[in-house]
């Protein structure tokens, strides 16, 4: 045998059980990251969660304070609507049109009418749409969210424990988890809100004016 074929290195030969062998190690290093990314596109978009209008209302109990004692009446804000950003932030102007205000006094004045579609308050809060994207159908989580309030010139901030509801896979309801009243005196105090008031009869109030939420959030 030629001495040059001695010096050739040793190649072992590569049997098809080897390549194989190769081809399912190679497949296995890429298999953690094939899976991260087709669990990725099942998660649903953090982004993806608005308020159903139609759906998503706030019901507030007035205490009329009258000779005659004190008469509870029913209020609403309805319409309520919003998209919520990636974080979970969620921006949701009140207008006194979304009220039943408008309803039960008709035509309205018109220094007043122009302020129908203008927000009369703004709430901003911040919901986790991944503890969202994690409940099962018929689940509930309860979170307390802080509710940021500006109404003119003044913005305050308060606690509101909230129950989040699966539904269904793309429908949430949202409602509050505990008691919520607003303070009649504060309400009364603001100029707008006072002079709604004063037209609806109201010449006083309870001091606490009870609210209930029922919302709901729908997958865009």
């Amino acid at each position: 045998m030629p001495l040059r074929a001695l010096s050739r290195p040793f190649v072992p030969f590569r049997t098809r059980s080897s390549v194989l062998g190769a081809a399912r190690v190679a497949l296995l290093a890429r298999l953690p990251a094939a899976l991260l990314v087709a669990l990725l596109a099942t998660l649903p978009a953090a982004a993806a969660w608005e308020l159903d209008p139609a759906q998503s209302r706030v019901a507030a109990t007035v205490i009329q304070m009258s000779p005659e004692g004190p008469i509870p009446r029913q209020h609403e804000v309805r319409r309520l609507s919003g998209a919520a950003e990636a974080d979970g932030t969620l921006v949701l102007p009140l207008r006194l049109a979304q009220s039943d205000v408008v309803e039960r006094l008709g035509p309205l004045p018109p220094w007043l009418s122009g302020l129908t579609e203008r927000p009369l308050a703004t709430v901003t809060t911040r919901f986790p749409p991944q503890r969202l994207a994690r409940l099962a159908v018929g689940e509930s989580l309860v979170e307390v969210l802080t509710l940021s309030v500006q109404s003119g010139n003044s913005t305050r901030s308060e606690p509101l424990a909230v129950r989040f509801t699966r539904e269904s896979p793309a429908r949430v309801r949202v409602t509050n988890a505990e008691r919520v009243a607003l303070d009649g005196r504060e309400l009364m105090a603001d100029p707008t809100l006072r002079s709604v008031m004063l037209l609806l009869g109201y010449e006083q109030i309870g001091d606490e004016v009870p609210v209930t939420l029922d919302a709901v959030l729908i997958r865009r």
